[in-house]
């Protein structure tokens, strides 16, 4: 019989986001007349931009012309799509990347997970805590973990915690560690990180020979002209850092999947044997060996998004979800609750009243309000007594939800 990768066994019962549709399921089933509104996983609700779905009309129309027709793409994405990209969320920003380094792919959550086929299973691993799971549940599956404790951490990992205490903003490690997971705006508590921050991770990581692993899927969401955007951004960071981004959430390519890693020429890690290896090489090989690259029509519309009709739809899609951070912000604050982030970013996270556990609050919340969000203990144990609730929604269902909760708590 074959065997499996029993790496697999450590992972705790349930990825975070399955349980809650098994509690929200057996809840809807139980109770079919109650109206659920959903703002717990980051999923987009509006439309995909016009510009975007003309450009994939006009793409689909290419592929019933034998003249126009296009198969195979190149594994790293098309040159024009990577062109812009480069120009105009990086070199616009001063940033020195080149459309050679970016790699386009089929979502970040994906790539944060494959980017671990280039690095090796002796690698001291850090994660903030709490954090998007993906980045600990794929180490685990890889074999770079023990078992987990009683508080759901995993032998091998350095946990850094993120509290309000420290501004939910984690401290330069005094151990040192190789792979370093950092997300800003963060993912879920909504914090964001200034240039003096990530100088600070960027200074230690080329003294320690770290790479930063940086996932900067929500950047578009940032209003403060002062913070940073990518990683980039930061003296330095090319000898040290690979960054992920993401259509889905900017431009709503959550069903419709584009995504995109940068992998600077410079950045080098070691071989057993002591030399220095250029990780783009890697990371390129990985891609051609197992990806057949992202659809062309896709990234036809993932090109849409620079031109000006594109950046103008885009913009009014993130002021949009905005706006309703803005909203859960004001009214659980009105309600009593404490809130963080939603200011730079889509994800408002709260600390749970009167003492209640994350999951205890999320049933408190569905069973009394109807509304579906994020415990944060499922982000890891710091999370405990937090609460994440997610602005992706239709501005009716974000009013709704948040006169019961206000209703429910003021009560």
């Amino acid at each position: 019989m074959a065997s499996i990768n029993e790496n697999y066994l450590k992972l705790k019962a349930g990825y975070l986001f399955p349980e809650i549709g098994r509690r929200v399921t057996a809840f809807a089933e139980a109770n079919p007349a109650a109206k659920i509104i959903r703002l717990g996983i980051g999923d987009v609700t509006e439309p995909l931009p016009v510009a975007c779905r003309e450009a994939m009309i006009a793409a689909v129309e290419e592929m019933g012309d034998r003249a126009s027709f296009k198969g195979y793409g190149p594994e790293q994405g098309y040159g024009w799509l990577r062109e812009k990209i480069a120009q105009h969320d990086f070199q616009a920003r001063g940033c020195d990347v080149d459309a050679s380094e970016i790699f386009i792919s089929d979502g970040s959550k994906c790539d944060c997970g494959n980017i671990l086929d280039i690095f090796g299973s002796d690698n001291r691993i850090a994660v903030t805590d709490p954090v998007y799971p993906v980045y600990v549940d794929t180490n685990v599956m890889a074999g770079h973990t023990g078992d987990a404790n009683e508080r759901g951490e995993y032998e091998g990992l350095v946990y850094l915690p993120i509290s309000a205490d420290n501004n939910f903003t984690a401290e330069i490690p005094q151990e040192k560690v190789d792979l370093i997971y950092l997300c800003f705006p963060n993912n879920p508590t909504g914090a964001t990180a200034t240039k003096e921050h990530l100088k600070a991770w960027v200074d230690y990581a080329r003294s320690h020979g770290s790479i930063i692993l940086f996932d900067a899927a929500y950047e578009a969401f940032i209003t403060d002209p002062e913070l940073p955007h990518s990683i980039f951004e930061i003296e330095g960071a090319r000898e040290c850092a690979i960054e992920f981004r993401s259509f889905s959430k900017n431009a709503g390519f959550t069903g419709t999947r584009c995504a995109l890693t940068v992998v600077p020429k410079a950045l080098k890690a070691k071989a057993s044997d002591g030399s220095d290896v250029e990780l783009w090489k890697l990371w390129n090989r990985r891609q051609s060996t197992k990806f057949n690259g992202v659809s062309y029509i896709v990234q036809r519309g993932a090109e849409a998004v620079y031109s000006e009709a594109g950046q103008a739809q885009v913009k009014e899609l993130v002021n949009f979800y905005m706006e309703n951070a803005s909203i859960i912000r004001a009214q659980l604050t009105a309600a009593g609750l404490q809130v963080y982030g939603g200011i730079n970013a889509p994800y408002v996270w709260v600390k749970t009243p009167n003492g209640l556990s994350s999951w205890d609050f999320f049933d408190k919340l569905l069973h009394t309000c109807n509304v579906v969000g994020t415990p944060g203990s499922g982000f890891g144990a710091a999370g405990e007594g937090y609460f994440r609730i997610s602005a992706f929604n239709s501005r009716e269902n974000v009013e709704e939800a948040t006169r019961r909760i206000t209703e429910k708590f003021k009560a």
